[in-house]
């Protein structure tokens, strides 16, 4: 279908939505720790992956999986990075640390884009990952340099934005090579979402024995790798063929946002005045930046297609 900006814009909010409620949901489990509660969210992922990509691609799914190339490894293993390492720090330190150290994604995106792309990047985005970091900063900067608090799960949630940011500039390189060159096939990148999702669960099974997850949390569970990674995941990556890598980026920021609100409603994890504050400056500059972005496009929608 053919998706214009705006709504490829009120999509990925869906996507961070969807993203956010792994802390939450994470805070309700019964017996499952660590690296077990990332192999279950991961096996399901990866099952409910198979059966989306079956349906979106029947039998070619296992070609494009072969004849990917090392783009597609690379990506998937990007994805690997991304699901392991969040899930694995939202159960070593709180919801607020994890998001913190997500928030950094932006800039990471913006520079690589900036190295690797040579994107010149309009001022107001700029601006707008300033204002949207410096909100974030202020939600959880005392959190964060408390005394007594350990900085394991901080590094370990570092691999995320990383990850990320590589993947994201990845994707819109293969993008904007095919548009530039029509005869240079442009690879599918959905499967590296699954790529991700079964590394994922390999790496982290040896480390999960032996399993103590009850049936309220393998169904907890189920639903984070279906609703929280499969669903919003594959979406994400469609969407990189409208949006360019930096405001994807900065999308994903309400992540953070969202992600704290729902851990302050549905767990308890009362944020503050200080996070309500900064997550209002976070969301006015995601808005400004959209509001400055539609004008300046005069209301000419960018097209791109989702398959």
């Amino acid at each position: 279908m053919q998706l214009s900006h705006s709504r490829a814009v009120l999509l990925m909010l869906l996507v961070t939505l969807m993203w956010s409620t792994a802390g939450v949901v994470t805070r309700h489990l019964e017996a499952a720790r660590s690296f077990e509660v990332t192999f279950w969210r991961s096996a399901f992922n990866a099952l409910a992956l198979v059966a989306a990509l079956l349906w979106l691609r029947g039998p070619r799914l296992w070609a494009d999986l072969r004849t990917g190339g090392a783009a597609l490894w690379v990506s998937g293993l990007c994805w690997m990075v991304m699901y392991t390492n969040f899930m694995l720090a939202i159960t070593m330190t709180s919801v607020a640390m994890v998001l913190i150290t997500m928030a950094i994604a932006p800039l990471l995106t913006a520079l690589f884009a900036r190295v690797f792309l040579r994107h010149v990047l309009p001022g107001r985005t700029w601006a707008a990952i300033g204002v949207a970091g410096l909100g974030i900063s202020w939600m959880f900067g005392q959190q964060a340099l408390a005394p007594g608090a350990s900085m394991t799960g901080a590094l370990v949630a570092l691999g995320v934005p990383i990850a990320g940011a590589t993947n994201w500039v990845l994707l819109q390189h293969l993008h904007q090579r095919h548009a530039a060159d029509p005869t240079v096939r442009a690879p599918d990148m959905l499967p590296a979402v699954l790529i991700g999702a079964v590394l994922s669960a390999a790496v982290t099974l040896p480390l999960a024995l032996p399993f103590s997850a009850t049936g309220h949390d393998l169904t907890l569970l189920a639903g984070l790798g279906v609703f929280q990674l499969a669903i919003p995941c594959l979406l994400a990556v469609a969407l990189t063929r409208v949006l360019p890598a930096p405001e994807i980026s900065l999308l994903c920021l309400l992540e953070v946002v969202f992600g704290v609100l729902l851990a302050w409603l549905g767990a308890g994890e009362e944020p503050g005045s200080n996070a309500l504050a900064g997550g209002a400056l976070v969301i006015g500059a995601l808005l400004c930046n959209e509001w400055l972005g539609l004008r300046a496009r005069r209301d000419v929608p960018l097209q791109g297609r989702v398959a």
